[in-house]
């Protein structure tokens, strides 16, 4: 059952709801920068470069919470985002490396 902000637990990170929140470049985006950031790099959500209204942004950053590929902290005046790092490679082992790897060879 997710936290009160809507984080699930480790364990309910379910694959096809973390491939439907991936299919969407510019959340894939995020968590590929995240993934390339030294472990527990908190960023703004607002320091992305998303090219969209701050409705859309807020929502894509929800469907990567509510995935379980981010951890949310809102911090009054503004919201900051860190990858679940471990629990991604608990559940899904690999996916990361293959994100970037996958970003490392449509920039070639």
């Amino acid at each position: 059952m997710p936290d009160a902000d809507g984080h699930p637990d480790r364990d309910e990170i379910e694959l096809g709801r973390v491939l439907a929140a991936l299919a969407d470049a510019r959340r894939r985006g995020v968590v590929t920068t995240l993934a390339r950031a030294p472990e527990g790099t908190e960023r703004s959500c607002g320091s992305f470069n998303l090219a969209v209204a701050k409705s859309t942004r807020t929502h894509h950053f929800r469907v990567l919470r509510d995935a379980g590929l981010i951890w949310t902290t809102d911090l009054g005046n503004q919201t900051v985002v860190r990858l679940r790092r471990e629990d991604i490679e608990v559940r899904l082992p690999g996916l990361l490396e293959l994100l970037l790897r996958e970003e490392g060879d449509a920039a070639s």
